[in-house]
């Protein structure tokens, strides 16, 4: 092996760690925005609650449930991430490396419906047009 194949051989696998960790960044910004919105829906609902005295019911995806969504999601990223780095890490031992841009899709058409579905709950949320899941507890009805 002569030099300039090891030196380029060991920058392959540097630019696979980087990979990795760009892929871990992302797996964690995943589950940081999962865990805001679910926490941040929390803390409006019970404000609603609070001040309207009525919970707000979704017409359309829960933010607790995007938010779990995305907690999941970016575990799954960690877990993919590894699998991917390993998968590399071989084929430039093996020197036979096949770029795979199927899993680079598939993340973002997962995070593409997610943030769709999350939409409808955050402009109706600023327009008021929830519907209460529950009627004010001093009402004459």
């Amino acid at each position: 092996m002569t030099k300039g194949s090891k030196v380029d051989r060991q920058r392959e696998h540097q630019a696979n760690e980087r990979t990795f960790l760009a892929w871990l960044r992302t797996s964690l910004a995943l589950i940081g925005f999962g865990f805001a919105i679910a926490r941040f829906n929390l803390f409006l609902n019970q404000l609603q609650t609070t001040m309207a005295q009525q919970a707000l019911a979704y017409p359309f995806f829960n933010p607790e449930a995007l938010g779990v969504s995305l907690v999941v999601i970016g575990i799954g990223v960690i877990a993919l991430a590894v699998w991917r780095y390993n998968q590399v890490f071989w084929q430039i031992e093996r020197g036979n490396y096949q770029p795979n841009r199927f899993l680079v899709w598939l993340l973002a058409g997962v995070v593409i419906i997610l943030a769709t579905l999350s939409l409808p709950s955050v402009l109706l949320r600023d327009r008021g047009n929830l519907t209460p899941s529950c009627t004010p507890k001093n009402s004459q009805f």
